[in-house]
């Protein structure tokens, strides 16, 4: 975990780029929950996702460490490379991004405009990290991870502003690599809330719960098509551990309800959630009779990205 100062730093950096998120009640979505309910707005930062703290903090320590560094390489589904994009050209450096074959096509596109150089490699996530790496390897350059303790720190911002101003019963959080649960987790010790952790995967890229459950890694095979943003295959020992001793507990949500809380969030709050950024919701939507029995009463859901394609949130829409 982190110390106050570390905490502040991260806080003092992110506020360079960009002010608080606000996290908002919104009434149609309380009736349809059953609960007060707040929402961290992720998807309103300046690449549309929660990633692109993780991204301001890690790039501020890595110029520090590696001062004649030049070029660096990532891996991505999208908003985390968005977040690379962001912060390699604020230091002035180059970036190649590795992403999947049929990854978002917006996406792509805006890591394109924040100045990267795109590489399409593999069927998967892992795929596109282990091809990532090798190309570190061969060009001398330093890989930005997809878990890192600095990327988590950044991220821990995100949760400070939303646990300084609300400490709900229950808080669900997406999973997809771990940064962003992990940070919760940390910002929860901190500011001493005593808010129950629900971490949410997709029931398509189960890795997590099967390792949540098994106490170990398990790679478990991705077969969403919406929830791109938490189509892990493999997890992070690091982010594991943590998981583990913090989480109180973890749910699946298929793509259709994943789908479903999508247009819920449309409906009720005139905002678009990308898959993995409606998955919160989903799972509160899934919980509601679980949530009345052990007396819940708030709620907190994070929107974590915004960034679905146009197609795919006009299928989503239309299939309602």
């Amino acid at each position: 975990m982190f110390s106050r100062e570390q905490l502040d730093a991260a806080c003092r950096l992110v506020r360079e780029q960009m002010p608080p998120t606000p996290q908002y009640r919104w009434p149609l979505l309380e009736q349809r929950l059953g609960a007060t309910t707040w929402v961290k707005h992720e998807n309103h930062t300046p690449v549309g996702a929660f990633k692109l703290r993780g991204g301001l903090v890690y790039f501020d320590a890595l110029v520090r460490r590696e001062p004649a560094l030049r070029r660096v390489v990532s891996a991505t589904r999208g908003n985390h490379g968005q977040s690379v994009a962001f912060a390699a050209a604020r230091h002035g450096l180059q970036a190649t991004i590795v992403v999947p074959h049929g990854n978002s096509v917006e996406k792509n596109a805006a890591m394109r405009a924040l100045g990267a150089e795109l590489v399409e490699h593999g069927e998967d996530f892992q795929a596109a990290r282990e091809h990532a790496q090798a190309l570190a390897a061969a060009q001398g350059a330093h890989m930005v991870p997809s878990f890192h303790e600095d990327l988590v720190r950044g991220v821990a911002t995100c949760w400070l502003e939303f646990f300084e101003a609300v400490q709900p019963d229950v808080v669900y959080v997406p999973i997809g690599l771990g940064s962003g649960i992990c940070a919760c987790a940390a910002a929860r010790a901190h500011a001493g809330a005593r808010s129950r952790l629900v971490g949410v995967v997709s029931a398509h890229a189960p890795a997590y719960l099967h390792s949540f459950e098994a106490g170990r890694p398990v790679a478990a095979p991705v077969t969403t098509v919406l929830a791109d943003g938490m189509a892990c295959r493999v997890p992070e020992d690091a982010a594991l551990a943590l998981i583990r001793r913090e989480v109180d507990e973890i749910v699946a949500v298929t793509d259709d309800e994943v789908a479903a809380a999508m247009r819920a969030l449309f409906a009720d709050t005139h905002n678009v959630a990308e898959g993995a950024g409606a998955a919160a919701l989903a799972a509160a939507l899934q919980q509601r009779t679980q949530r009345v029995a052990r007396g819940d009463r708030s709620i907190g859901l994070a929107l974590t990205g915004g960034n679905v394609d146009s197609e795919v949130f006009a299928r989503v829409l239309a299939a309602g």
